[in-house]
């Protein structure tokens, strides 16, 4: 197994975009790519990622996953949130333009010559970074396969437009949000609303997923109370060639938590590899 690990590629906004590659030993047949987006004040080693990723690995697959360029990380610090500034000028459209910057790579580099099939690539997406997935599958035709994890299903409810705390952000310009784990207050600029508005149709999940003509599978837990099981069964309605997979007793991230700190992953997380597992072998391109 070939490990490559904080590898810093040039993001398309002057950030870095720090990614990891894992290659499984070669092999006579082509190895398929799955991309890995995390999700919202996430980042690609968060919990038990990397146990999940090399689990994928160890079925035959070439993981990469990265960190969005403004999730907050540094190539320096990639795990957590040195750079808050990066952070509040985060938004959804930057997140799309990091994630074809990484398929741009898959087709640029040597690395990913045969035995590695870039021919085959699959996004695989956590909450907002399955939003963000699902549009992007939507839009490039080199992106064969989809999986969604616990995935929002509507970017723009989650703005609660028209409330106290909207009306407040769009007059002081900022508003912060507690990290429990970290405890601290993590700055969104208005621009990120700003961005949504412009690019309103483009990011319309919904919209996305009912022109997609692309195996897709949906994991979502039954316990999940940060995105409910109900955007799961949204997006198996709006995509016409999924299936959803709910996981009983699974919360938002599948029994798992950060820091992971051991080999072994829960039972729920061994269930997403499993169905993915399934899934990609069964829909390879």
């Amino acid at each position: 197994m070939k490990q490559i690990k904080n590898y810093v590629l040039a993001g398309p906004h002057g950030r870095p975009i720090v990614t990891d590659v894992i290659l499984p030993e070669k092999t006579l047949s082509s190895i398929p790519i799955v991309v890995f987006c995390h999700g919202y004040k996430g980042f690609k080693d968060w919990g038990a990622w990397n146990q999940m990723t090399m689990n994928l690995a160890n079925s035959g697959f070439c993981i990469i996953k990265f960190n969005f360029s403004f999730n907050g990380g540094t190539a320096e610090q990639p795990i957590d949130f040195p750079d808050l500034e990066a952070f509040a000028n985060n938004n959804y459209s930057k997140e799309l333009d990091d994630l074809k910057q990484v398929i741009d790579w898959i087709y640029a580099d040597p690395l990913f010559d045969h035995p590695v099939d870039r021919t085959n690539i699959c996004v695989m997406g956590h909450s907002r970074g399955g939003g963000i997935a699902a549009i992007a599958a939507s839009e490039d035709d080199r992106i064969k396969q989809l999986i969604t994890l616990a995935a929002v299903s509507d970017f723009e409810s989650r703005f609660e437009i028209g409330s106290e705390t909207f009306k407040k952000w769009e007059e002081k310009g900022v508003k912060y949000v507690l990290n429990g784990r970290t405890k601290q207050q993590m700055p969104h600029y208005f621009q990120f609303f700003e961005d949504f508005l412009t690019h309103r149709d483009r990011l319309n999940i919904k919209r996305a997923l009912t022109g997609l003509d692309k195996p897709h599978l949906i994991i979502h837990g039954d316990a999940d109370t940060s995105v409910s099981i109900e955007a799961g069964h949204d997006m198996a309605k709006w995509s016409k060639h999924s299936e959803l997979k709910i996981i009983k007793g699974a919360d938002h991230v599948f029994g798992s938590s950060h820091p992971w700190g051991k080999d072994s992953i829960s039972i729920q997380l061994q269930q997403v590899i499993g169905y993915a597992v399934g899934f990609l072998k069964t829909n390879l391109a």
